[in-house]
């Protein structure tokens, strides 16, 4: 199984909207840096990697039914479409039940349970602040609020704190 055929199948299910697949290769980006800095390897990265790019897949259904996207609808609806998409690439199902998880949760930023949610929640972080164009004294708070890894904080440093 190569990432870039869950990429592929991602494209293809956001096809035409150009904003959301953009997104999620960022999110996938970041989530590949920063797995691979805090030594995630394997089945680890791999289903890291798996996660970042499904994450935001509850979005479309969410529209379609309620008109709007919130993070909440996007965890509600989220999970069922990521497990189809992870069922075509070939994933086992070990690793779409946390894919699942990971995508029913990400928005959800109290009791995380494990280095890969911690990782995504940092990724999605790092691209939602430019994306949403984040008021500068909110970015503060996420760093102190969210970032949790030596490479996420290294990154947020870099692309948001450092430098100005």
């Amino acid at each position: 199984m190569e990432i870039n055929d869950l990429i592929s199948i991602t494209i293809n299910y956001f096809e035409g909207d150009a904003k959301r697949i953009q997104h999620f290769v960022k999110v996938h980006s970041f989530a590949k840096i920063i797995g691979e800095g805090e030594g995630l390897h394997d089945e680890s990265l791999l289903t890291l990697e798996a996660a970042a790019v499904v994450h935001d897949v509850g979005i479309k259904p969410a529209e379609a039914k309620y008109g709007r996207c919130d993070g909440k609808l996007q965890e509600q609806e989220g999970p069922a479409i990521a497990e189809d998409l992870m069922s075509t690439w070939g994933a086992s199902s070990e690793m779409i039940q946390r894919v699942s998880y990971l995508v029913g949760h990400h928005h959800t930023y109290n009791h995380i349970d494990g280095i890969d949610y911690q990782i995504l929640v940092e990724a999605d972080f790092l691209v939602n602040i430019y994306e949403d164009e984040f008021p500068k004294e909110n970015i503060a708070t996420c760093y102190n609020h969210i970032f949790k890894t030596v490479t996420g904080k290294n990154l947020f440093g870099l692309i948001y704190l450092r430098g100005k």
